[in-house]
């Protein structure tokens, strides 16, 4: 069974409409089945007009807070290629191999 970590690994802000307002999130999805890890990738950006909720100090932030503004679908989709990466690993894709043309 693989075990999935999502992480944040940077993000950017500006200084409008609040100081330190963050507009982008880099994160990682990471799934570890036992020897075999994969991981992914993505990026969120967002925008004040979408905010819900009181503006949150920079300071104050926690990974768990921005991990929560990421959609749901994003992280489920990150996790289901993660998955397939680690599928792979156990499982290698069957490759076809060039076979010398049977009239030379």
């Amino acid at each position: 069974m693989t075990t999935f970590v999502t992480t944040i690994t940077a993000m950017y802000t500006l200084q409008q409409p609040d100081p330190n307002y963050v507009v982008n999130a880099l994160w990682e999805v990471t799934g570890v089945d036992d020897t075999y890890t994969a991981t992914l990738q993505g990026s969120t950006t967002f925008n004040s007009a979408d905010q819900v909720g009181a503006f949150i100090p920079y300071d104050q932030l926690t990974e768990a807070i921005v991990i929560g503004w990421i959609p749901a679908d994003d992280i489920t989709n990150a996790q289901a290629v993660v998955q397939g990466q680690i599928d792979a690993y156990i499982t290698p894709p069957v490759s076809p191999a060039a076979q010398p043309l049977p009239w030379v």
